[in-house]
């Protein structure tokens, strides 16, 4: 972990923000009107044995509400902390955000709906499709309907939900500041603790509620270990700067001068 002496070394903001493009944002409005009728289908047949199987289905949306909090959290630690902005196609359209939003937090509250959500419901656009063949007609298959596309929904609302925990106070809705002091949804001070340079923990952004035993078992650090070991990628990199990277890496393998050398 790192220290407050070491020099964390971050890309401009503004050129950021510049990197998102009318095409991308064309391909979120697409996504959007497709996520939403997918699922909107999904539930129509769902919605045909909710008398017959409630508590079942009850379990599998509470079930997709906690795979949604694992699934944000792994695509943000693959977001911020492996590859580049200047990757072609995932660098502008999926890596950008979340190393912006590093050197500015606020800026996510100046997106609009389209800017915020547009990039989940793009990811999500894939599993909702595949929901609409599960067959219903055994409690395995509306069970795993069910999840999916509970999952699917909360991580669309994810970015929401994170966005929520950058407004002021007094800029939150009622209902929204409610859910948060409850932990619902993801609160503003828990979300804090990932602000933290060199930013390398409580990646889950749904709810937050998996951070704490994911950090615990140090599931993050032992992924970066493996992926680090295998192909000698340095973790966060491209985000923090390489000095900084390796000196909050989890695994050196050389010494600092040699890494530098290479790279």
């Amino acid at each position: 972990m790192a220290d407050h002496k070491i020099s964390i070394h971050q890309q401009d903001a503004k050129k950021l923000a510049a990197g998102y493009s009318r095409s991308f944002r064309l391909v979120e409005i697409l996504s959007i009107v497709s996520f939403f009728s997918m699922t909107a289908v999904l539930f129509y047949r769902v919605s045909h044995q909710l008398n017959d199987k409630p508590w079942l289905i009850l379990e599998a949306f509470i079930v997709g509400y906690l795979l949604a909090d694992f699934t944000s959290g792994f695509v943000h630690w693959m977001g911020d902390t492996w590859g580049s902005t200047e990757m072609p196609i995932l660098g502008k359209a999926l890596i950008r955000p979340f190393r912006e939003h590093h050197v500015d937090q606020k800026a996510m509250t100046r997106h609009d709906y389209i800017e915020t959500n547009g990039s989940n419901c793009l990811i999500s656009v894939p599993w909702a499709f595949g929901a609409l063949f599960i067959p219903l007609d055994s409690s395995v298959g509306l069970f795993a309907a069910v999840s999916i596309g509970s999952m699917i929904f909360w991580v669309m609302m994810t970015n929401q939900f994170h966005k929520w925990s950058h407004l002021e106070e007094s800029e939150r809705p009622a209902l929204v500041s409610f859910l948060q002091r409850w932990h619902l949804i993801l609160p503003p001070e828990h979300h804090q603790i990932h602000h933290a340079a060199p930013y390398a923990k409580y990646y889950c952004i749904t709810t937050g509620w998996l951070n704490w035993p994911l950090h615990k078992l140090r599931f993050f650090r032992i992924a970066e270990r493996i992926v680090t070991g295998l192909t000698g990628l340095i973790p966060r990199k491209d985000d923090i700067g390489l000095y900084a990277a390796l000196a909050t890496a989890p695994t050196q393998s050389a010494p600092l001068e040699q890494q530098t050398q290479r790279h």
